[in-house]
């Protein structure tokens, strides 16, 4: 239950920019997105044949200090809002776009601000609108893809897309749940529920992750494929396993930790990688087959620590990502 120890909303002087008229053709997401207060008021239903993002921070770095990581991403939300805020507003004109503010974790209680994440995510699912998550660690994942689960209740195979440079599937420590459990605690509600765990990591390092993380993602049956199909452009392995998962789920949750990027386009993150992959055009092709799907019911950024970050960049980058989902969603046809 969301609470005001839980939930912060987000001023509607957050949302500031250049300005360079109010006709139509020149505004920016600044203008037309709208602040709720969920506390004061639920999300208004979507009409129908209209087109709705609901932007949700989750201010929080706990998982990340459980999992021995660089704190400073709970700070992540409010700077992703001041990167995206001066982007050209190319909606459909029966777009809908509201910021809904941040769950917040207070002190180091991860699993009851994951719980509560999980339903703000339900209630924008319920309202008609797409959740569109703005980190916060990657603790972000569990409670993010749990109220995915809990919408479509069965009613299809949710498949989890995952740009990262770790699998995220560790077995949790003496402290509980990390930012590097969350597919594990996915894979085993699975089971739980006797549902098939169908995940699929793109990006993933050999030199960030043990052998036994690949042992266990290998018996909770994940599907992976290795940064060097995006250091050598090796489009047809790259678009040919995303296709094939994407066959196999009638909906999708897609998180992008910002890790993944190299270090020269992502400083800003716990764990930086000098040979992370690149931002460019083979990760689009990949980012813009998963959103032309269809089948995306949640998005998400996760892992930017505006402490450690350089001239913006890793801001910037994840901006970049969002403005990419929110083309792909509700955008002008071009």
């Amino acid at each position: 239950m969301i609470t005001k120890d839980s939930y912060r909303p987000t001023a509607a002087s957050v949302w500031t920019g250049r300005i360079d008229g109010t006709e139509t053709d020149l505004l920016r997401w600044h203008q037309v997105i709208r602040t709720v207060d969920l506390l004061q008021a639920p999300l208004p239903p979507l009409q129908k044949g209209r087109k709705g993002v609901v932007f949700l921070g989750f201010a929080c770095d706990e998982g990340v200090r459980r999992n021995k990581g660089r704190i400073g991403a709970a700070e992540g939300p409010g700077a992703l809002r001041k990167a995206i805020a001066n982007f050209p507003a190319h909606f459909t004109e029966n777009a809908v776009v509201f910021d809904a503010g941040d769950i917040v974790c207070v002190d180091t209680a991860l699993e009851e601000a994951q719980l509560v994440l999980s339903e703000a995510v339900q209630a924008i699912l319920m309202a008609g609108y797409l959740p569109v998550l703005l980190g916060g660690g990657h603790e972000i994942t569990y409670g993010h893809a749990s109220g995915i689960r809990k919408f479509i209740q069965q009613k299809g195979t949710l498949g989890l897309i995952n740009f990262d440079a770790h699998f995220d599937i560790r077995v949790p420590g003496e402290e509980g749940p990390s930012s590097g459990t969350g597919f594990w605690q996915l894979a085993q509600d699975c089971k739980h529920s006797k549902e098939t765990f169908q995940y699929l990591a793109l990006g993933i390092q050999k030199n960030g992750n043990t052998r036994q993380l690949f042992n266990i993602a290998g018996e909770e049956g994940a599907t992976y494929v290795g940064a060097d199909a995006f250091h050598l452009n090796d489009k047809d392995t790259l678009l040919a396993a995303i296709q094939h998962f994407l066959s196999q789920v009638d909906h999708v949750y897609l998180t992008t930790c910002l890790d993944v990027f190299a270090a020269a386009f992502a400083p800003g993150v716990s764990a930086a990688a000098c040979n992370g992959i690149l931002p460019g055009g083979m990760f689009l092709q990949c980012y813009r087959a998963i959103l032309h799907s269809g089948k995306v019911r949640g998005v998400d950024v996760a892992e930017l620590n505006p402490a450690l970050d350089q001239d913006n960049r890793t801001a910037k980058l994840g901006a970049a990502i969002i403005f990419e989902t929110l083309m792909a969603y509700c955008g002008e046809e071009e």
